[in-house]
């Protein structure tokens, strides 16, 4: 299959990760795959899967888009594209309160998504979507992308909850790609105070057990995670590889210094040699 664009931006997306898929991967033939912290789902849209994938992530709001997308993606279309991308229609329409599932609110999610700073969800202690609006006045969406994605989804189970929601439901031979939250910055021994709430040293450890449940499944797992030696003390173990890349900085303002950040992928995929 091709790889689709991600109808959706997302801060610490992995498209990025795309081209180094091919040699983590190497040979591997996937029954099911599963993403329990979907996002972006660039992977995702990126693979070539098998029978089934199961898709999830804790936030609502963007799986109930997933679903729209998948279900129903001509009105979603029809009703985003009717949205008028200006600040005071932004800030208008961010005010508004719809419920959880159902297209209209898919249609203003992707275009809080498509027209706010940056791609991020961020919401207030009420819970309520905060982040301000992009200035993107010349940006144009491309609704193929709504079109194809639907596609691409047809044969999935997409669900709201925390990362072992589909836990039961991975067999052997399926392949988890797990891309939580990063708990510590990149490349020094700070913390980040927002994500110690949001996904805390004691998630990282409960997803290391996780991620022994896969192998006891005799599934395999493929993690990404800050490079830091926090990190790599929690999750590496004998037998699986830890590969460490570079990537570019993607959050800042137009202005930002884009900064060379290295991410670690830890695998129980083994590495072919095709000597």
């Amino acid at each position: 299959m091709p790889t689709i664009e991600p109808f959706v931006r997302w801060a610490g997306g992995k498209t990025w990760l795309i081209p180094h898929m091919p040699t983590i991967v190497g040979d591997l033939h996937i029954e099911h795959y599963h993403e329990p912290f979907l996002g972006g789902g660039a992977i995702y849209f990126s693979m070539e899967h098998a029978k089934r994938s199961y898709l999830s992530d804790a936030n609502s709001q963007l799986i109930n888009t997933y679903i729209q997308v998948r279900d129903n993606p001509e009105e979603l279309i029809e009703l985003f594209m009717q949205l008028p991308n200006t600040e005071d229609d932004y800030y208008r329409i961010r005010a508004e309160i719809t419920g959880d599932n159902t297209v209209e609110n898919a249609a203003r999610f992707l275009y809080l998504n498509q027209t706010s700073y940056n791609g991020l969800y961020r919401v207030n202690r009420e819970g309520r979507y905060n982040v301000p609006y992009g200035f993107r006045e010349s940006w144009v969406y491309d609704p193929e992308r709504i079109r194809a994605a639907s596609l691409r989804l047809q044969n999935t189970r997409i669900s709201t909850g925390d990362f072992e929601v589909n836990k039961y439901r991975i067999k052997e031979n399926d392949l988890v790609f797990l891309d939580p939250p990063y708990t510590v910055s990149h490349n020094n021994n700070g913390f980040i105070a927002y994500n110690q709430k949001l996904f805390s040293l004691e998630d990282q450890q409960r997803l290391k057990r996780f991620i022994e449940y896969i192998k006891a499944k005799g599934a395999f797992y493929i993690l990404t995670n800050a490079a830091h030696e926090t990190i790599r003390e929690i999750f590496l173990t004998q037998g699986d590889r830890i590969v460490e890349l570079q990537r570019n900085s993607l959050i800042g303002g137009r202005n930002a210094a884009r900064a060379a950040i290295s991410e670690y992928i830890f695998t129980n995929i083994p590495e072919v040699n095709h000597e």
